[in-house]
């Protein structure tokens, strides 16, 4: 599956992991709309902001991103989340969500998007 033009939407506070995530994305022909970097930046661009796919980090310098994701499935926007911490850190609501378990590799997020816009 091509995922050429696919326009993704990014969270995440560690600056080497998004600098890192956003060159994999480009490598795969996605577009990075945007990206954030704190909790309160994520919600103001994730209430307006039209993408295909989110990338949320769940610890976002110290606060959780339930209410991200929260926001984004009750605007029924596809999202994914990547982390370190397992299912077990994801918010109650978002148990059933796709994980990237990091570090990840470009096949992996290759992957994990695929799922999710397939799905």
């Amino acid at each position: 599956m091509s995922l050429a033009g696919t326009r993704v939407f990014i969270v995440e506070d560690e600056a080497l992991i998004l600098s890192t995530l956003q060159d994999m994305l480009e490598d795969l022909d996605c577009q990075v709309v945007a990206s954030a970097v704190r909790l309160d930046e994520a919600l103001a661009m994730a209430s307006e902001l039209s993408f295909d796919i989110a990338i949320l980090d769940v610890n976002i310098a110290g606060k959780r991103i339930d209410p991200v994701a929260d926001l984004l499935a009750d605007r029924g926007l596809r999202f994914f989340f990547a982390t370190g911490y397992g299912h077990t850190s994801l918010p109650d609501r978002h148990r059933d969500r796709l994980v990237l378990a990091k570090p990840y590799r470009k096949r992996d997020l290759r992957a994990a998007l695929a799922a999710v816009v397939q799905a």
